[in-house]
């Protein structure tokens, strides 16, 4: 098959600033004079030759040689006749002679697991109807609005046992998943990586595809459908992103051309051991743009709504998991990641430039400050910032006997000292569920009544703490395994009572959290927040308030032990009628339903540093919330 010539591209290169990278690399079907067909272009400077091999040329390489753009290291090709769905790789011959058998880098499709083509597909052909959710996101400001994320891995939130275990496509997770978390009241959807990987057990974070979506689940086109479908019910959309680390299999990106060319040559840089990857070379245009540019398709081309970069911390540090003599120091001497920090504010930067309105939450486990504030204040730039401390503290704190809660005391009012530091996202998410660490459910201590008691006391408080809130799939009903992304939820749980109830109580919370500003409007500020007792250690009570710009007032209390505390009397800022809103040992959720019948009035008794107080009653491993009426 004959090769056309194309106009002068001389000028294309993946070291420019190209925002929109995607629409020059890769496989792109294009009418040339007369003929229709597909341009493919690819970056390989150090190969001798590369060649376009498909199931139009029997993958003979010597068939569809391409030419080289001398000074920027890209290969261009034109073949006409090509259609969409085409299989092709690239096939390169290292300087060593070596021939090599590539995807392509740019692929928008690709094949999974053992079967590694990537295919031509067209992304130009989807007609979008999320037109108004698009607008009105341009000017949402995010840190002062509601967020509950679900976070779901989709090829294990439910399965068709009866058809061999398998997944559920696009479609049907349209059909099934979106309604789900319509009921549920949740804000956001975030999908762990759906970037192709050939390995499941790596749950996506293993990338060998940046810029194609899983063939598991269906076409790119499929995918899309699900994504405007979530935006027209009021869904937003988050992907996991991983820029940190890609893996070594033979077929993507590690030693491209022969050479590394996306990862760094030195194993004390280009090597995280623990996972068994290669690190970006964060330090080199092209990459920045490879991977900069991917963040913009995603924006782009999928409508996005936030990315969430995994592992920021083993980018930010150079010794990251790393023992003395396995790293090289930076410039300075010190253990910061230079390229790696100039990269995220870069990608930051150019993110909320371009679409204004997105997120970008960062799952950052280290005291670095300034992730979540802008570049130009000396921060990275990001979003949001995912709470570890918070999660790490409060899972410690659940997981006593509450005997012995009493001792443990600061775990639960420390996370108040820097809470507002950062836009945080508190997280419960998959990590904490898998590897040993068992499911939430299994984690609270005591029978199985107390189980649940201690779970949905713990869910409430989350809601009445600061930050943004997610969730892993399963958490909500009280998922009793660890969870393994091989097999599906245990949904049948659902039916049984306590379960049930528990998951009435997530969406209980997530409708009233969305309609109280107080519980979100001011959550990056110490304004929206106030201890009423945080020394209550002996009854390990702790008792705060959230507040509104607007002046409403919630009063949170908890009781983290079985006993009942009757006639608890708790300082109040103001008086009136106090409405009990939140009970998480309601009957409906499975609780023994001691309770305040509704509501109580206040008191002009002083206490706790008020003026006026409220006696009432403290039910068993619970957590309350009463709101002023006025």
């Amino acid at each position: 098959m004959g090769r056309i010539a194309l106009p002068d591209t001389r000028s294309l290169s993946i070291r420019a600033d190209h925002g929109r990278i995607y629409d020059k690399f890769g496989a792109h079907l294009r009418t040339v004079g007369d003929a229709t067909g597909v341009y493919f272009a690819v970056w390989a400077p150090n190969a001798q030759r590369v060649s376009v091999v498909g199931d139009f040329n029997g993958w003979d390489g010597r068939v569809n040689p391409m030419r080289k753009l001398i000074g920027s290291g890209v290969w261009e090709l034109f073949l006409p006749g090509i259609k969409q769905g085409a299989h092709y790789k690239f096939e390169i011959r290292a300087q060593t002679g070596a021939l090599l058998l590539k995807s392509d880098p740019f692929a928008f499709f690709n094949q999974h697991g053992k079967s590694t083509a990537s295919l031509v597909y067209d992304l130009e052909r989807y007609d979008w109807n999320d037109g108004g959710w698009m607008e009105s996101r341009r000017t949402r400001n995010w840190p002062g609005s509601p967020i509950s994320i679900y976070e779901v891995h989709l090829g294990s939130w439910r399965r068709k046992a009866e058809e061999g275990n398998r997944h559920l496509s696009y479609l049907e997770l349209t059909e099934t998943l979106l309604p789900y978390v319509l009921e549920m009241g949740y804000t956001h959807i975030e999908l762990l990586p759906v970037a192709e990987h050939p390995f499941e057990g790596s749950w996506g974070y293993q990338v060998t595809n940046y810029y194609a979506p899983t063939s598991r689940f269906g076409t790119p086109d499929e995918f899309r459908h699900f994504i405007d479908k979530c935006h027209q019910v009021g869904i937003g959309v988050i992907l996991d992103w991983v820029p940190a680390h890609f893996p070594k299999d033979a077929h993507a990106l590690a030693e491209f051309d022969g050479t590394h060319l996306y990862e760094h040559m030195d194993p004390r840089q280009g090597e995280q051991q623990d996972w068994g990857t290669l690190i970006f070379n964060f330090g080199r245009n092209e990459v920045r743009n490879f991977l900069i540019g991917n963040a913009l398709f995603w924006l782009d081309k999928y409508h996005i709504d936030g990315l969430r970069v995994d592992a920021v911390a083993s980018m930010l540090y150079l010794d990251y998991s790393r023992k003395p003599g396995q790293w090289i120091p930076n410039v300075f001497g010190g253990r910061e990641n230079l390229d790696a920090i100039y990269f995220l504010k870069r990608f930051n930067e150019v993110c909320y430039e371009h679409f204004p309105g997105i997120m970008t939450i960062a799952e950052e486990s280290t005291a670095w400050p300034g992730v979540s504030r802008p570049t130009y204040l000396g921060g990275l730039g990001f979003g949001f910032k995912w709470n570890m401390g918070w999660m790490h503290d409060f899972l410690q704190y659940m997981s006593l006997d509450p005997i012995f809660r009493r001792f443990h005391h600061g775990n639960i009012t420390f996370s108040l000292l820097y809470a507002f530091q950062e836009n945080f996202v508190l997280v419960l998410s998959h990590d904490e569920v898998v590897y040993g660490k068992r499911s939430l459910l299994s984690k609270m201590p005591g029978d199985e009544w107390q189980k649940f008691a201690n779970l949905r006391m713990f869910l409430a408080w989350m809601y009445g703490h600061p930050g943004k809130k997610l969730l892993f799939m399963g958490s909500e009903f009280g998922q009793l395994n660890e969870w393994n992304h091989d097999t599906s939820l245990d949904w049948q749980l659902v039916s049984l009572p306590p379960h049930d109830g528990l998951r009435r109580l997530v969406q209980h919370l997530n409708y009233i959290y969305k309609s109280e500003p107080a519980l979100w409007q001011l959550d990056d500020s110490y304004e929206g927040f106030d201890w009423i007792d945080l020394h209550d250690a002996d009854n390990s009570v702790v008792s705060f308030l959230r507040k509104s710009r607007e002046g409403d007032v919630v009063a949170f209390v908890v009781n983290a032990t079985p006993m009942v505390r009757y006639d608890y009397r708790l300082g109040v800022p103001e008086s009136g009628f106090y409405r009990e809103f939140i009970n998480t040992d309601a009957e409906t959720y499975g609780g023994s339903n001691v309770g305040n019948f509704g509501g109580i009035q206040t008191q002009d008794i002083p206490w706790m540093g008020r003026e006026h107080s409220i006696l009432i009653h403290l039910p068993p491993l619970a957590t309350l919330a009463f709101k002023l009426q006025k």
